[in-house]
């Protein structure tokens, strides 16, 4: 028999081990009858300043039944037998060919080789440790490769941030994919934490380990692959052309190209693939001293060991906007995240240990189809290339972010000095005005929930927080229309997925559709 035992209560202090104890108290049993014990949950409960406890939800499993106590804190936990994937009866001549090596890409990869279809996948840039090498030549002042970067190149534009595992969706398959991320080396703690996380550094080391998995069951990868176009006829796919010269034949193509592939967006596009505008958000990476954000979670208890860096997530809604925290990266850095020359993007990125001084985050704004000034199925691409042109003008068009104290932001004033804050940015910097790169619709609404925050996270609204720009890739700014079975709306075979093509916020959602698109090939075909 097996049982889930939540809301078990430690203090920072108390022992780990006691949690059988406690778990056993609350079913009335001897914790000696457990064959089976593990954490399921983890989370940390600091509604009590100072009183901070460590939230446990914890499975055990015994040898007969026994009688369950009537509380909301214990539930029986039913066997989950996997839906056994049978295959179709539509026989592949060519193997499945998956464009981009982002979580999407890499997990329908996984789940087609598994399963014996040995597909082959595409990546434009550099596999991950070359990536890395170039990524750091570009941060320590080298030129911008436009296929290999922070956006671009094996893992996809996660690589290079904290390895969030959070997700809202819920659906089984996240279950696997955390899993699947433990046996290529992410640590076990992913398997219980309410909100866990993998680290950039450590991501990169697991990502080479899928990939050796993929090839070692038959698949095969290639970098420096970038797909210029799709073959379609009478209405299916045919096969893609890399690199403008080479074709490869297939009938089923899966596009997990990310949501900066601009390029190959407008060449799909060109192609008669049926895309629509889609909302995502816009703003700054804001820098607070991670101790600051520490003592306003955590108060007194801030420097304890079993906490670790604190983090936040913050909302304010207005009649037509939300502003909100995004990607918010304890202990880690705002890097470079440009894939186009003469622009500037940022974005955030912890390593495992969160260990940085500063704790930054993305603050954004919702923008949507009405501010595209287009009714193109492109337009949103447009609206993000402007702001990060701008963005690059404004800070000297010497390839600098452009900076700014929050105070001087508020007040329209280009900052003449750094505060407490230094900027840990991984590229050049220059103060500018970043209303200047910014629409007034997103810099109005992001001044108004300043006060708003502050009163709920103390020294969020400190003049001395540094504002980074811009912040554009939040999400895709399109979606590439697809039927009930995955495909394409206007090409069979063709299979639009994860986050780029508008299906997905996140690593583990654009992974889950992944699989969830691998699943739907082989329901469909045979293997070869």
């Amino acid at each position: 028999m097996k049982l889930i035992v939540h809301n078990i209560k430690l203090s920072l202090d108390d022992d780990i081990n006691s949690l059988k104890r406690m778990a056993a108290k609350k079913l009335k049993i001897d914790s000696k009858e457990f064959i089976n014990f593990r954490i399921v949950k983890e989370s940390v409960d600091a509604r009590k300043k100072p009183d901070i406890f460590l939230v446990y939800s914890v499975m055990v499993e015994i040898p007969g039944k026994i009688k369950v106590p009537n509380s909301n804190d214990v539930r029986i936990v039913e066997d989950n037998i996997e839906e056994k994937l049978i295959p179709g009866d539509k026989k592949l001549k060519y193997r499945p060919v998956i464009i981009g090596t982002g979580p999407a890409g890499l997990f329908a990869a996984l789940v087609l080789s598994q399963n014996g279809y040995r597909p082959l996948v595409l990546e434009r840039g550099e596999c991950v440790e070359k990536r890395t090498e170039i990524v750091n030549s570009y941060w320590n002042g080298g030129e911008l490769n436009s296929e290999t970067n922070v956006q671009f190149g094996e893992g996809g534009a996660g690589t290079f941030s904290d390895g969030k595992l959070t997700t809202r969706i819920n659906d089984r398959r996240c279950t696997k994919v955390l899993e699947e991320f433990y046996n290529f080396g992410a640590p076990e703690e992913i398997l219980y934490k309410a909100k866990p996380h993998i680290g950039t550094d450590i991501l990169k080391k697991v990502i080479v380990n899928m990939r050796k998995k993929i090839i070692e069951l038959g698949g095969e990868v290639r970098f420096n692959s970038k797909v210029t176009s799709i073959k379609i006829k009478d209405g299916k796919v045919t096969g893609v052309v890399v690199n403008g010269s080479e074709t490869i034949d297939a009938e089923v193509v899966v596009l997990a190209i990310g949501h900066s592939a601009r390029d190959t967006f407008l060449s799909l596009f060109e192609s008669g693939i049926e895309f629509i505008q889609k909302p995502f958000s816009v703003g700054v990476r804001i820098e607070h001293p991670q101790e600051l954000i520490n003592k306003a979670q955590y108060g007194a208890a801030a420097s304890h060991p079993h906490l670790g860096a604190a983090d936040y997530q913050l909302f304010y809604k207005l009649k037509d906007r939300t502003v909100y925290s995004f990607c918010m990266c304890p202990g880690g850095v705002v890097v470079a995240a440009a894939s186009e020359p003469n622009m500037i993007v940022t974005n955030g990125m912890s390593e495992y240990a969160r260990d940085r001084e500063n704790a930054n985050s993305a603050l954004v704004v919702s923008v949507g189809p009405g501010d595209f000034g287009s009714g193109h199925p492109l337009a949103g691409v447009e609206f993000q290339r402007n702001w990060e042109r701008l963005a690059f003008t404004v800070a000297g068009s010497c390839n600098a972010a452009p900076i700014q104290r929050l105070e001087d932001f508020i007040d329209g004033r280009v900052s003449v000095k750094l505060g407490t804050v230094k900027p840990s940015y991984t590229g050049k910097t220059s103060f500018a005005d970043l209303n200047l790169c910014l629409p007034v619709f997103v810099t109005g609404p992001m001044k108004e929930s300043i006060k708003y925050f502050d009163d709920r996270l103390k020294g969020f609204g400190i003049g001395d927080a540094l504002l980074t720009g811009v912040e554009t890739r939040t999400s895709s700014p399109v979606r590439i229309q697809r039927t009930e079975t995955f495909e394409s709306t206007k090409v069979k075979g063709l299979y639009p997925a994860g986050e780029g093509a508008g299906y997905a916020g996140g690593i583990v959602s654009a992974a889950v559709d992944g699989i969830k698109v691998a699943e739907q090939i082989i329901k469909t075909y045979n293997v070869l």
